[in-house]
């Protein structure tokens, strides 16, 4: 991975984080069950300048943990990346006509991965689909290489998207929303509560964060709102409302030399 600041913890660009780039993928959002190629090759892209900032993407080894059938990986390649993904379902793997291609079947929780294999290791909107974040988060750190970049997003619980398509009554219980859209659609919501959707707050992966750095393992260089303009990330500072306002989380590590 090549940076004018690799290590610094400061951004190699500034992407511009405008509330016209904030509306343009609330407009595409609104589209994700009609459209989801579209909204998810469009969130890729907007991913990928989000990563620029921190690091050059061209000619570095990268990873997307839980990629689906491989947007991200597609539109890390098309940066310059040598880049490859890791899906735990076969299914999503061929979701929306795709194939295999550079992807893997794994459990991003116990990746078949050496120790700082990649330049760079991400995941985008995966971490709440697992039953061990946390664990996951590890393994994010582990497999990138000292000075790499780590970079994660997720939907947290009390975000009025927690629930994905059967929120906003998520509020009232993640179990009692599923009875819910299934009694209205026919059919279980795909983000079933308990097996393939959990629970993550905000406070839980900044907690991890603070261990990890206090640990040595990494450096944290920014935490904030994905989707939102740059003036709303004072946001992510105050506890309670983080957890109802933030929507998604991303936050960008860079992993310190083993000790």
């Amino acid at each position: 991975m090549s940076s004018d600041h690799a290590g610094t913890g400061r951004p190699a660009s500034r992407e511009p984080a405008t509330l016209a780039r904030s509306i343009k993928l609330f407009k595409a959002f609104r589209k994700e069950q009609t459209d989801p190629e579209h909204f998810y090759k469009l969130l890729a892209r907007d991913t990928v300048a989000q990563m620029s900032r921190y690091c050059s993407l061209s000619n570095s080894l990268a990873l997307d943990v839980g990629g689906g059938p491989g947007h991200l990986a597609m539109a890390m390649r098309e940066a310059g990346a040598l880049a490859t993904f890791i899906e735990n379902e076969p299914e999503e793997l061929l979701e929306q006509g795709r194939r295999l291609g550079y992807g893997i079947i794994g459990d991003g929780c116990r990746m078949p991965f050496a120790d700082a294999a990649f330049d760079v290791s991400c995941s985008s909107n995966v971490l709440e689909h697992t039953p061990e974040p946390l664990r996951m988060l590890d393994e994010l750190v582990r497999v990138a290489r000292p000075g790499g970049l780590v970079f994660v997003t997720f939907t947290n619980w009390y975000s009025p998207w927690g629930g994905h398509e059967t929120s906003p009554w998520h509020y009232l219980g993640g179990e009692r929303a599923a009875r819910r859209f299934e009694r209205r659609n026919d059919r279980p919501p795909k983000n079933l509560y308990g097996s393939s959707l959990f629970q993550l707050h905000v406070s839980e992966v900044l907690a991890w964060a603070r261990a990890q750095s206090a640990a040595g393992n990494v450096q944290v260089i920014e935490v904030f709102p994905r989707y939102y303009p740059r003036w709303a990330r004072w946001i992510v500072s105050v506890p309670i409302l983080r957890e109802l306002a933030t929507w998604n989380l991303a936050i960008a590590l860079r992993r310190t030399p083993d000790r």
